[in-house]
């Protein structure tokens, strides 16, 4: 389980301060989704889990162990920007085996690990095809094989839909649906939309001048 217990950030700016709460529980298969205006603490809470900032108090732990001090790349976690990442120049296969250490070019499992994923993401027939050449949904499927053939437990979304058209987008909400129950994966969802939330999270939280607030609990 990833525990978020009673964790505060507070953001410096010239003369005025700016205080975040957070406290939240992700089981193994359950996506929680975020909620929240812009500037109101829902990407600082991404920052938070995955390193890039420190709490001022509160513990962040994942399975018992406690993260608040580990560096990024030492924590178990993937994540999925709005700006996917992606390298246009490279093939799909080159920017998925990317994910792992850095290099386009994997041995030979790795290869035929990454090619299996860009399989399931219904991608076969562009495993090398230049990512330039690929429409915005395929992108966004390239991006989220390569957080999976990293196989960290917990994953982040950072918006990742956004100018997504309708279909494409419910697409891709039920693809993380079905790939963080398949995979027991730790999913947070930072969204501005609560449809969002309706088609896929187990729990909803809002950020609000108190900080995160539960807003209610699906199975």
């Amino acid at each position: 389980m990833l525990r978020v217990d009673n964790v505060i950030y507070t953001y410096h700016h010239d003369s005025r301060s700016e205080t975040y709460r957070y406290d939240l529980n992700v089981s193994a298969g359950e996506v929680v989704g975020i909620l929240g205006a812009s500037g109101s603490g829902k990407s600082t809470l991404l920052d938070l889990l995955s390193g890039f900032l420190v709490p001022d108090e509160g513990a962040i732990l994942f399975n018992d162990t406690l993260l608040n001090t580990l560096p990024p790349e030492r924590r178990p976690i993937s994540i999925l920007f709005q700006s996917h990442n992606l390298f246009e120049h490279l093939s799909a296969i080159q920017n998925v085996l990317l994910g792992l250490h850095g290099n386009a070019h994997g041995t030979p499992e790795e290869t035929s690990q990454a090619k299996d994923i860009l399989a399931s993401m219904h991608l076969e027939a562009y495993i090398n095809t230049l990512v330039s050449h690929l429409s915005g949904g395929q992108q966004q499927r390239v991006a989220l094989a390569r957080v999976l053939l990293r196989d960290r437990p917990i994953l982040l979304l950072d918006e990742p839909f956004t100018g997504l058209d309708p279909t494409t987008r419910a697409e891709m909400l039920h693809l993380v649906r079905e790939l963080t129950t398949q995979h027991w994966l730790h999913t947070v969802m930072v969204t501005h939309e609560q449809a969002d939330c309706d088609a896929i999270a187990n729990q909803v939280y809002r950020m609000s001048e108190r900080g995160l607030c539960k807003l209610e609990i699906r199975n």
